[in-house]
């Protein structure tokens, strides 16, 4: 035996009763969006932050869907946050390259995805409290 166990979580609840890992990917995208545009980081460094920022911006994806539908059709903060997860799918699928450009850009991209979520997660406590 090796040792693995494969979980089949076809609806993807597992990971939606996992919080997410926020503050550390919050340090890195801010740090990433400190940099200047000359920027003298290593190809294999930008490659590697473009992957943890792709995976941890399609986790955060995962909870801003989740969040839509529990708002109703209609809604001006579903309807932004639907905006924002159109634009995450194009920019999180996009190939990823070895620059600087390319990090900050998913950089941005989790940056916008977590003001979404905050922003959901506020009309979803407003709307339970009325």
């Amino acid at each position: 035996m090796n040792g693995h166990t494969v979980l089949y979580d076809p609806q993807g609840l597992l990971g939606a009763e996992l919080p997410l890992d926020r503050a550390p990917h919050a340090s890195l995208v801010k740090a990433v969006l400190a940099w200047p545009d000359d920027a003298d980081v290593p190809s294999d460094d930008c490659l590697q932050i473009a992957l943890l920022l792709t995976g941890h911006g399609r986790a955060v994806v995962d909870d801003v869907r989740r969040l839509c539908v529990s708002l109703g059709d209609g809604d001006e903060i579903r309807e932004l946050a639907e905006v924002v997860l159109a634009e995450a799918d194009r920019r999180l699928s996009s190939r990823r390259m070895g620059t600087v450009h390319c990090v900050q850009q998913r950089a941005r991209m989790v940056r916008a995805l977590y003001e979404r979520l905050d922003r959901l997660n506020a009309a979803r406590t407003a709307a339970s409290s009325s």
